[in-house]
């Protein structure tokens, strides 16, 4: 497999710290690293992106997420290894990366999440639902390398 392109964060060398400076920003929402990780992982595996799968759980393994979250993670909803902050965030993240299956984020999944994050923590999250597909559709698109450093 060859890559299409290179990243276009790379090619446009402007928006890589503009990017990176929403990902610092969203690192002091208050969100748990480990759960960050794995909301990034379970949205990047949804997409089918190789790239962010792999260097997600790398970073999921770094940040302190346990192997068995990192094995079960795409069947959460069977798996008890996730507390229900953690279910509350990876529905979340389901729901927003699938916006055009399910007709978007319910209102049931929003307040699931309330439950167990305030605003600034929703914020957090959201974002980097956000930030993950964007990362995925770039990547994806451009066919970029698992593995391979841009």
């Amino acid at each position: 497999m060859e890559a299409r392109m290179p990243n276009p964060a790379v090619v446009i060398p402007e928006a890589m710290p503009a990017l990176l400076g929403v990902v610092k920003a969203v690192q002091t929402g208050g969100v748990p690293e480990t759960t960050m990780e794995i909301v990034h992982l379970r949205a990047s595996q949804i997409n089918g992106c190789s790239y962010c799968v792999d260097g997600g759980v790398t970073s999921a393994r770094k940040a302190g997420v346990s192997e068995q979250q990192l094995a079960t993670v795409a069947a959460w909803r069977e798996a008890p290894h996730f507390s229900p902050a953690e279910r509350a965030a990876l529905a979340l993240a389901e729901s927003a990366t699938r916006l055009a299956d399910g007709g978007g984020v319910s209102d049931e999944v929003w307040a699931a999440a309330a439950e167990h994050y305030d605003e600034r923590q929703l914020a957090a999250l959201t974002l980097m639902i956000g930030l993950t597909n964007l990362f995925n559709r770039l990547n994806a698109t451009t066919r970029q390398i698992s593995g391979a450093s841009w």
